[in-house]
This record gives structure tokens, sequence and C-alpha cells, in this order.
């Protein structure tokens, strides 16, 4: 096999979007391995598209090429960028769709700000603006760069086009405010629902060293639900669980069923761990 080639979009399964893509890329590279994280990020939801590409890129193999395509702005003045990292390569939109990637490789916090913002490189990071038609199908659609530009750059970038061949360097990128947990007034550590998977499990942004020791009792507070403590296993205890999933980060899930359906959550709804409760 040739290099891996990864897409996330939110383009469904329901089109021949995706597959156009596919097409286009092993025309230029017949060789190319491709593989699908996600197609079914809910649309134009960037900060869903960033999350879900966080818990996978790590486990691909060293220079491996990420497309990822959730693009609000198709067709407007918004860049189109290459990110070299030390283990991979990542082809985008510059719109934050890439912060997570970003935010493992800052040295100092970003501070509060609720504004998506430039954030500057730092060592270890190249970034180049893809401007160079020459590289893209022609014509171009203004409303299908995945096809027409990512999935072309991406092509030849795994044919060992180096990144600077696209276009112009850039150091600095779109990142958007990822939310953190934070300790309340009352002591409580407060988080929030980044994601729901498939199985109705949901994914908050607290992980395992948030939390307290664990001989250290807790509860898991969401909405009028109270977990206490914390299972191995989904398959523990009965009715609403809480357990550190694969990705690394806190989940509710209902054993044989959904906590989404159950609790009608959504993301951005608030958990709270207090110290304290029945084990």
């Amino acid at each position: 096999m040739g290099a891996i080639i990864t897409l996330t979009t939110d383009f469904g399964l329901s089109d021949a979007y995706v597959a156009a893509m596919k097409g286009v890329i092993l025309d230029i590279n017949p060789e190319a391995g491709l593989i699908d994280i996600c197609h079914t990020i809910e649309p134009q939801n960037i900060l869903q598209a960033a999350f879900v590409l966080s818990t996978a890129y790590q486990f691909f193999p060293a220079g491996t090429i990420h497309v990822v395509v959730v693009d609000p702005g198709v067709g407007t003045e918004r860049r189109a960028i290459i990110l070299r990292t030390p283990s991979a390569d990542f082809v985008a939109p510059d719109n934050g769709v890439l912060s997570y990637v970003i935010q493992q490789s800052l040295t100092k916090p970003l501070g509060d700000s609720i504004n998506r913002q430039q954030v500057e490189l730092e060592p270890g990071l190249e970034a180049v603006a893809i401007t160079k038609p020459e590289f893209w199908r022609s014509p171009v659609s203004p409303t299908f760069h995945g096809r027409d530009i990512f999935a072309p750059v991406a092509a030849r970038l795994s044919l060992g086009v180096p990144p600077i061949d696209f276009g112009e360097a850039i150091t600095s990128v779109v990142m958007l405010p990822l939310p953190q947990p934070y300790q309340a007034p009352d002591g409580s550590l407060v988080g929030h629902i980044l994601h729901i998977d498939s199985f109705g499990n949901l994914i908050t942004n607290i992980r395992r060293d948030d939390l307290p020791p664990p001989e250290q009792a807790i509860t898991i507070e969401l909405g009028s639900q109270l977990i206490h403590g914390l299972s191995r296993t989904y398959a523990e205890g009965k009715g609403l669980t809480a357990l550190i999933g694969s990705s690394g980060y806190l989940e509710v899930s209902l054993k044989g069923g959904s906590a989404h359906a159950l609790l009608n959550a959504d993301v951005g709804n608030e958990v709270r761990i207090r110290r304290g409760g029945n084990q």
C-alpha cells in the first residue's frame, strides 16, 4: 500500500460527495490507501469535526495525510491550508477544524477568548496556504473544494510533493476556543458534553487527570441525574454509568441503551463532578 490518506467530512453517506473525492485522489495516486474516519459530522459543525479527528489521528502511522472537509465558508476568502506536524500532514480549511491538533503542540495557554483567533505556530509545526491553482482540478466549483482543491492536493502530497510547492508559508492559523473544565465557587468541577457518539454515550471534556484520585468518592451530576463513582466498563452497574472512555474523556452511558435518548441531553450541556457520595 502507498501513502495513507484519511477523510473526515460532514458529507454523509447518502450522496456521492465522498466517492467523488476518493475518485479524484485515486486518479492521481492509484496506490493511495484511503481510510474513512467519519462522514457523519453534523453539517457545518467544525468543533465536532475537530474533536472526532482528535480521537483518531494519533493512531495512524507517521506520515499519514488527514483530509478534513467541514467547511461552512467554502467559496469565500477563507484559506485552504496544509499543516505539517512531526507525525502527520493535515489538509483542511483554515477555520479551526484543526484546533485539537494545534492545542497538543502548544506550550503556553491561549487565554479565555470566546472568539476564534489566529494562533502563532510553535516550533515543530509548519503551515502553507494552498494558493497555486495548478495543483487543483479545473474548473473549481465554488461549492465543492473538497473534490476540486483538498482531494487533488492531498493526492499530490502523498506522491512526495513538498507542502511549500502548493502555496505560501504562513506562521499562524485559526484556532477555536476549546471548552475546558473549570472549578466552580462551590468546589465542584464543571465540564460540558463535547460529543454524542452513535451509541448515545455522552462524551465530556473532563479527563481522568481532572478528577480526584481513584480512591476518593465522587458524584457525577447531569441535570437531575446523579451517578455515584466511576465504572470500569459499559457493562458494569445498572442504568446510567460514568466511566473514562477509550478517548480518555469522562463519558455517561446507559447500560443496554442510549444515555442521549434517556436524558434528552445535548452537546454543551453541563456536567458537574462533586467530591463524596456513595460508591
